[in-house]
C-alpha cells in the first residue's frame, strides 16, 4: 500500500543548502528545500505533492484562523555513523497525530500519506540532516482546516503538510522552572492529550510571566487544586525520588503521551530503574527535596530530548540541584542518543530507515 502512493514531485531549481551554517542552527529557523502538501476535500485525500518550500496564499476567512482546527507533530531524523538517514519512531507519531485529529473533529491521515510522504520528502532533502551529536532534522507534520467560510462547525476541507528543519540542541543548558499555580494548561474532558495548536497558544502568557521572573519555563499543575503536576512547557516531566523514577500518569487526559517519554521509560527500566506512572503532588515533591530524597528532575520531549532541571520554584520555596552529579537523566540521554546515531543496537525497531 505504502509503496504504491502516487506523489507528484517538483524539485527546486536552486538549493538553499550552501547558505546554511550547520554550526549555528537555532530551533525552527531554517527550512529545507522542499515540503509535502496534500488536500482533503469531498471526503477524500488528493493532490499529494512534494514541491519547493514556498509561501501560501490563504483566505482571510480561513476556518483554522477563526476556530482553531489545527494540529501538528514533532519528529526527528538522524544519520548513523555511515551517513544512513533514519527517522525515530515515526509510527508512534502517526498514531498520536490521528488521535489529535479525531479529538479536533478532523479527518484521519492515511498511513501511506503520512509515513511514505515523510520518507520521500526526507529522502529528497537527506543532505540537510546534520551529522553532529545533539543535532537532527526536525520534522513538522501538521494539518489545518481550510474552508474559507466563517461559521462555527468542523471544516469540510483540510490541508496536511510536512516541513523539515535542521536544528541544534533545543535547550543548551540545564533549566530553571517555575511551578505554575494561576494559569491552567489542561483539564479533564479537554484536549490536553492532543497536540493541538491551541494548547500552545494558551501557554504563552504563563511562560512569559515566568521568564520575567528569571525562569525558563513553567511546570503546569492541575486545573482544580493546582497541586498535581502535569507537564513542563512542551515536555513531559520525571522526578528521581529515592530509588524510584516517577512521572505523571496519563489517566486524566491532560498530558501529552510523549514518544520521548515512552522511550525514556523503556530505557530506564532496561537500565534497572523502577519507574512509576502515577499522580504526583507538588507537596510530596517539596517534602522529598527537604528530606534529601529528590535527586533529579528532568524533562523529555522531541525537540528537547532530555533536559535537566537545575532549579524548581514552588510558591516562595526554591529547590536547587547540582546537575553535574546526576546519573539517571544523563544515562537516558546517552542511551537514546547512541540508538539514534547508530552506536547502540536498535533492539526495539525504533529507527525507521529512509
Amino acid at each position: 500500500m505504502i509503496a504504491a502512493l502516487d506523489i507528484q514531485v517538483t524539485k527546486t531549481g536552486k538549493s538553499k543548502l550552501p547558505e546554511i551554517d550547520f554550526n549555528n542552527l537555532p530551533f525552527g529557523k531554517y527550512f529545507t528545500d522542499h515540503m509535502l502538501e496534500v488536500d482533503y476535500a469531498d471526503g477524500e485525500w488528493k493532490n499529494v505533492q512534494i514541491k519547493p518550500f514556498q509561501n501560501m496564499s490563504l483566505s482571510p476567512a480561513l476556518a483554522a484562523i477563526h476556530y482553531g482546527q489545527s494540529i501538528f507533530e514533532g519528529i526527528k531524523a538522524y544519520k548513523d555513523r555511515e551517513g544512513n538517514p533514519f527517522i525515530f519512531r515515526p509510527y508512534d507519531n502517526f498514531r498520536r497525530f490521528n488521535i489529535s485529529a479525531e479529538r479536533m473533529m478532523m479527518p484521519v491521515v492515511p498511513e501511506d500519506i503520512f509515513i511514505e510522504g515523510m520518507r520521500r520528502l526526507i529522502d529528497i532533502d537527506r543532505d540537510w540532516i546534520p551529522m553532529k551529536s545533539d543535532y537532527s532534522l526536525y520534522i513538522r507534520p501538521f494539518m489545518f482546516a481550510s474552508d474559507d467560510v466563517i461559521g462555527v462547525k468542523a471544516s469540510d476541507t483540510y490541508k496536511f503538510m510536512i516541513l523539515l528543519s535542521p536544528t541544534g540542541p533545543y535547550y543548551s543548558a540545564p533549566m530553571k522552572i517555575y511551578v505554575e499555580e494561576k494559569y491552567t494548561r489542561a483539564a479533564r474532558g479537554g484536549f490536553g492529550f492532543a497536540k493541538a495548536a491551541g494548547n500552545y497558544g494558551g501557554s504563552m502568557l504563563a511562560t512569559a510571566v515566568a521568564k520575567q521572573q528569571g525562569y525558563d519555563q513553567v511546570l503546569w499543575t492541575d486545573a482544580f487544586e493546582h497541586k498535581y503536576v502535569q507537564e513542563i512547557g512542551t515536555m513531559n516531566v520525571f522526578f528521581v525520588i529515592g530509588n524510584k523514577v516517577l512521572t505523571p500518569d496519563l489517566e486524566a487526559g491532560t498530558i501529552l503521551e510523549g514518544v520521548t517519554r515512552d522511550s525514556a521509560i523503556e530505557v530506564l527500566r532496561e537500565e534497572g530503574y523502577t519507574v512509576e506512572e502515577t499522580p504526583i503532588h507538588i507537596d510530596d515533591v517539596v517534602r522529598a527535596y527537604q528530606a534529601g530524597e529528590l535527586k533529579e528532575v528532568f524533562g523529555t520531549g522531541t525537540a528537547a530530548t532530555i533536559s535537566m532541571i537545575k532549579e524548581l520554584k514552588y510558591e516562595d520555596y526554591t529547590m536547587k540541584f547540582d546537575t553535574d552529579t546526576w546519573k539517571v537523566a544523563p544515562t537516558v540521554k546517552r542511551v537514546l542518543t547512541d540508538i539514534r546515531e547508530g552506536r547502540r543496537a536498535d533492539t526495539k525497531g525504533w529507527m525507521f530507515r529512509i
